[in-house]
């Protein structure tokens, strides 16, 4: 099954296949590529955590569009978030691309960061390193022509599922879902109580 039907079914069951896919920026003439090692599920009006959780409005639109829709959003004033949508149009299910590691255009990545380490490990550095803002929003991830992309990948031989963090309602639904490899900064098997294999 490709990216794109898989972002068809509902987020907590399309999130973990994200794991090992691809986000690619094409902005200001530069290219830099992340595998995504980090996301995090929201099921709309059935999540009192989701920004869709009360309908539709003028920020959230893209989560209602199309799934493979890019939704950005301000958090706290001062980072930039990206979020695909998922299932079907017009319920707003999303998924929070929470991480990601960078495999091409490090330069560019580590320019924008303004730091060597730490390029892409929390939602608004990794989008600071691809140079996504809000003049994304909108975007289809699955465009040839669009600057911002989602290719498919290898998924991670493991995966953990916690509890989504940084939010404060349906705070117990475990739905934030990380790749267990070095980089992830995980320890022993033994303390990872929900390893996963994504299959896709």
């Amino acid at each position: 099954m490709d990216l794109a039907a898989q972002l068809a079914e509902s987020p907590e069951e399309a999130a973990p296949r994200l794991l090992g896919a691809f986000l690619v920026s094409e902005v200001g003439g530069k290219s830099v590529r992340a595998r995504i090692t980090e996301v995090e599920a929201y099921k709309g009006s059935d999540d009192p955590a989701s920004h869709a959780y009360r309908g539709r409005t003028g920020r959230n639109g893209s989560m209602f569009e199309r799934p493979g829709t890019l939704y950005v959003y301000r958090s706290y004033g001062i980072h930039w978030c990206a979020n695909v949508a998922a299932g079907p149009e017009g319920v707003g299910w999303g998924i929070l691309f929470r991480g990601g590691e960078i495999v091409d255009g490090l330069g560019v990545a580590r320019t924008r960061r303004g730091r060597e380490r730490d390029l892409a490990n929390g939602p608004g550095k990794l989008t600071q390193a691809l140079g996504v803002d809000h003049s994304h929003d909108g975007t289809f991830l699955f465009d040839r022509s669009s600057p911002i992309r989602l290719e498919p990948g290898l998924p991670p031989a493991l995966m953990m599922a916690t509890p989504r963090v940084g939010i404060s309602r349906a705070i117990d639904r475990p739905w934030r879902f990380v790749s267990v490899t070095p980089a992830a900064g995980v320890g022993k098997r033994s303390d990872l109580p929900d390893l996963l294999s994504p299959g896709r």
